[in-house]
């Protein structure tokens, strides 16, 4: 039943992406414990516990994964920078095989109401509840190329330089330019500023984003129902519905290992 398991959660092209990957396993310095357990086994609880929300002292038996082995291999994963690496694997290989569209659009971040943790502030809208709010950059067709995780206090605008700076381009020489490198970015009224349309200026890139008070942001509507479809993929992972998390880092972990899974979705469909 766990070879099922882990072969249904990881099938065989990404395990062929994320091996690689993988850092390699160093046993505990205080010695003992049991042998290592089977990689792709524990990667296949932590997609469950994504797609589940299922808390990590309630994971099934039949992974035949125990949850303090699960949980500490995903921190040292974390900490080794995996998801990010994966991320960037899967958008690599969706430039090589021409399906990605640099053309980025930001999004509406999404607030998470938390009492402790890090990553938190105070929500200026909400009476001060501390809680954290995620920023997400996508490229034209909606799959994600740039995550990050804040507090409710910083402002959206903050987020977007980092963002911009946080896309990987495919490394495949022979893709087409404009799909390599982002060329327009459109963005809510609330990223306008003469400092952003001078910085994008200054790598090339095409500023569209609404004027307040001057500007209409109906026509930029037109493409805003991508980013919202979009958001509903990454949402779709039930470990977002509430953040359980106290390190920011393992809920930017989790952001970013959904960033990867969503667009290796998009792989899958252009293999089969």
């Amino acid at each position: 039943m766990r070879v099922d398991l882990s072969r249904r959660l990881v099938p065989d092209e990404l395990w062929e992406l994320l091996a690689p990957l993988m850092p390699k396993f160093v046993s505990r310095p205080q010695g003992g414990g049991t042998a290592p357990v089977e990689e792709r086994a524990v990667f296949a609880v932590v997609v469950y516990v994504l797609t589940s929300g299922c808390a990590w002292r309630h994971l099934p038996e039949s992974f035949g994964v125990s949850p303090a082995t699960a949980h500490r291999r995903f921190s040292v994963w974390t900490e080794a920078g995996l998801w990010r690496r994966l991320h960037r694997a899967v958008l690599d290989e969706l430039g090589a095989r021409g399906d990605l569209d640099c053309r980025p659009r930001s999004s509406t971040p999404r607030r998470y109401e938390l009492k402790g943790g890090s990553l938190k502030g105070p929500n200026p809208v909400d009476r001060g509840k501390k809680g954290s709010k995620l920023h997400v950059l996508y490229e034209a067709q909606g799959l994600p190329l740039a995550v990050a995780v804040s507090g409710t206090n910083m402002h959206d605008s903050q987020a977007f330089k980092p963002l911009i700076l946080g896309i990987y381009p495919p490394s495949d020489p022979g893709a087409d330019p404009g799909r390599r490198r982002p060329g327009k970015i459109r963005a809510d009224k609330a990223y306008y500023s003469t400092e952003h349309l001078r910085w994008l200026r200054s790598r090339n890139l095409i500023p569209r984003i609404a004027r307040p008070g001057i500007e209409s942001g109906e026509r930029r509507g037109r493409h805003r129902w991508k980013i919202e479809r979009s958001i509903s993929w990454l949402f779709g992972y039930r470990r977002f519905t509430v953040r359980y998390e106290r390190k920011g880092s393992h809920f930017l972990a989790f952001l970013g290992l959904a960033a990867a899974l969503t667009c290796y979705k998009r792989l899958a469909k252009l293999t089969t």
